[in-house]
């Protein structure tokens, strides 16, 4: 939770007054796009003829974060980042985000502007503009709502109905660090609950804290992939567990698929640590969620684009409908692929 000797109750500025305190900083890194950003009723973008995308995510205390592990900047980094990567997966340029805010009293002033400064520090870092918002008190614990806009050319857009029989599934980056990460801090949280004298013990384990708390979009992989010459047959983000993600790639584009074990990419620190949790590190990467990497399928044609890549992986292909959604694992033996990532709506 947040710690301050500074504590200016949000009450004394007013809603206005807050906008106006958390907005004064902003400064614009679209300009060909953004014509208007906050100040007024509403923003004004223009984008020239290019095909807009729009996305919105919700995240609520104590459903999507614990705030006894997790620090408000790292949690408003965090926030710009998971709508950031939904404009990624369509293959698009990310160019403004709106933010609302819904805040309990038990916020001052100085908490929110931690919140607020880790969301200017991504926008900052992946040249975004946040152009508008709005905050209202919360008797729920902390809101945020973030929406998410960008562009690209029709032609450029990649949808998750476009695999083809015969396409190569990739994955960028590393799978299953978040959720790990996660099992860390919830361990961390309880040991510290029985006994606040006793200190976290996170030492070594930097990696998989970071991906948990300060995920990152993967813009670049859009961007290499364009240099390159590539346009993804189908594409979607990481964000509910590798296996909900193919199952969802395959519906859409009415397939089957073929996944191998042996080639879903895991970091050595996610792997040792999910063993030491006596968590199997494949579950993991399958179900765990909130990697936020890019899960895309591209021709045959266009691997050897993509051989020497060290971020991407190739770990599978897709198949006709009816030849099923398999998992072949590492001893060649073959599953039914199920997904048991997040569910929005579980009690």
């Amino acid at each position: 939770m947040f710690e301050n000797t500074e504590k200016t109750e949000l009450s004394q500025l007013g809603e206005f007054g807050l906008i106006d305190h958390l907005t004064q900083h902003i400064k614009l890194h679209q300009p060909d796009s953004t014509t208007k950003g906050v100040g007024d009723d509403a923003a004004v973008l223009d984008f020239s003829g290019k095909k807009t995308l729009v996305s919105n995510d919700l995240l609520l205390e104590g459903i999507h974060f614990d705030l006894a592990y997790t620090p408000l900047r790292h949690l408003g980094y965090k926030s710009i980042q998971v709508n950031l990567s939904d404009i990624y997966a369509m293959n698009g340029t990310a160019t403004q985000v709106t933010v609302a805010l819904g805040l309990s009293s038990k916020f001052p002033l100085e908490a929110i502007e931690e919140l607020y400064s880790g969301m200017l520090l991504a926008c900052d870092k992946y040249k975004i503009d946040l152009v508008g918002g709005d905050t209202t008190t919360s008797k729920q614990g902390l809101v945020i709502s973030v929406t998410s806009i960008g562009y690209a050319d029709e032609q450029d857009i990649c949808y998750r109905d476009g695999a083809n029989e015969g396409d190569l599934l990739c994955v960028s980056g590393d799978l299953g660090a978040a959720y790990v990460g996660l099992q860390l801090l919830e361990r961390e949280k309880l040991v510290y609950l029985e006994n606040p004298n006793i200190q976290p013990d996170l030492e070594g384990k930097d990696y998989i804290i970071e991906r948990q708390l300060k995920p990152e979009a993967r813009k670049d992989i859009v961007e290499l992939l364009k240099a390159s010459g590539i346009k993804p047959t189908s594409m979607i983000d990481v964000s509910d567990g590798l296996a909900s993600e193919i199952l969802h790639l395959c519906k859409q584009s009415d397939k089957g698929c073929s996944l191998y074990e042996e080639k879903i990419p895991i970091d050595q620190m996610t792997y040792d640590t999910a063993r030491d949790f006596g968590l199997d590190p494949t579950v993991c990467a399958l179900s765990g969620g909130e990697d936020y990497e890019l899960l895309f399928t591209i021709k045959q044609s266009d691997f050897e684009q993509l051989r020497n890549q060290p971020d991407i992986s190739v770990i599978g292909h897709i198949t006709e409908k009816s030849a099923g959604k398999n998992l072949i694992s590492k001893s060649g033996n073959v599953h039914e692929l199920k997904a048991q990532g997040w569910n929005a709506f579980k009690a």
